[in-house]
């Protein structure tokens, strides 16, 4: 027996699946969010009735979202579900879904942790190994045929797939027989999410912008994965409330941040004054010289005109800095 997991290119709403899985994380944000108000208009309590951590809750949709029914998993409030969470997220939903809804047969995950700057591929990983940890000791529904993990950003979408080849070859777990031999896991999955947290930490701050997704993704994140360090940002959420204070902590605990001054993007300049005034090594980047505000002109600053130059100029960097805390 072989169950897929495979990553699709979409939107979670209109995928023919038969179960949605979903976090509640103590209060709604992003897709939950939009799928509490959707589903509202057919249970206007929803709202009143998600289920607090360790608690979950079965939403039938009748056609207002093409997923046949949402399952909302109670976790930790957002900015304590981190890696190992996830992880154990994956695991829980599966389980559950084993027990209570044992005919199902397409189940659709959603990545957790991209709106609230942990590193995507770190989280992904972490919940691929929570998805194989309960399928290795059973705990999944009978019926099971298909996991589906759906991303409708195409440059993130693509890197979850490399991802997902490189953790599955075969693009499939493979259930060995009736007695549920024990599924092999490599060190990769056994640490995912476990050993995530006591990884070096690189933040990026840099405008949140959609036309500067690829260089985050192919000029950014990939030198700093590359030099081993985790690739955190906040790129989806507001400068407001207890968000500034999460990402004061965010660069307090890295070991180094990253600006992208791009677009004299004020909020980006915050989070880099802010570094200074915690004594965080910082590396500047820009592509424009003459974007650049006075206090930071006399500082050192990587110019880059393309993609490819800004990752080998980071890549240089990295590996210099590396060198000099050895």
């Amino acid at each position: 027996m072989q169950i897929p997991i495979t990553i699709e290119e979409v939107d979670v709403f209109t995928l023919d699946a038969d179960i949605l899985v979903l976090k509640y994380a103590q209060a709604l944000y992003g897709v939950d969010l939009q799928a509490v108000s959707k589903l509202s208009k057919i249970k206007t309590t929803l709202k009143d009735s998600l289920p607090e951590y360790g608690k979950f809750l079965m939403v039938p949709t009748f056609g207002t979202i093409v997923p046949k029914e949402v399952l909302f998993v109670g976790t930790e409030p957002l900015f304590q579900f981190r890696y190992q969470s996830i992880r154990e997220f994956a695991t829980r939903a599966l389980t559950y879904l084993g027990e209570m809804s044992p005919q199902t047969e397409t189940i659709c995950f959603t990545l957790h942790g991209r709106g609230f700057g942990l590193d995507e591929i770190e989280a992904f990983e972490s919940e691929i190994a929570g998805l194989i940890e309960a399928i290795s000791q059973g705990k999944f529904p009978k019926n099971l045929k298909k996991i589906i993990i759906a991303e409708k950003y195409r440059s993130l979408a693509e890197n979850l797939k490399q991802a997902l080849r490189e953790l599955l070859p075969q693009g499939a777990v493979v259930v060995r027989d009736s007695s549920m031999e024990k599924i092999p896991l490599t060190n990769r999955l056994k640490e995912a999410g476990y050993t995530s947290d006591k990884k070096p930490v690189i933040f990026v701050a840099m405008p949140f912008d959609k036309k500067m997704d690829d260089v985050f993704y192919y000029g950014i994140k990939g030198a700093v994965n590359n030099a081993g360090y985790l690739c955190e940002r906040a790129d989806q959420t507001h400068f407001t409330g207890d968000v500034i204070e999460q990402i004061k902590i965010r660069i307090e605990h890295a070991d180094l941040v990253i600006a992208d001054l791009t677009q004299a993007n004020p909020n980006v300049y915050l989070e880099v004054g802010y570094a200074w005034g915690r004594g965080k090594p910082t590396i500047l980047l820009v592509q424009d010289v003459s974007e650049l505000k006075f206090d930071v002109r006399g500082q050192r600053c990587l110019i880059y005109k393309s993609i490819m130059e800004l990752e080998e100029l980071l890549h240089k960097e990295l590996n210099d800095y590396s060198e000099t805390i050895k």
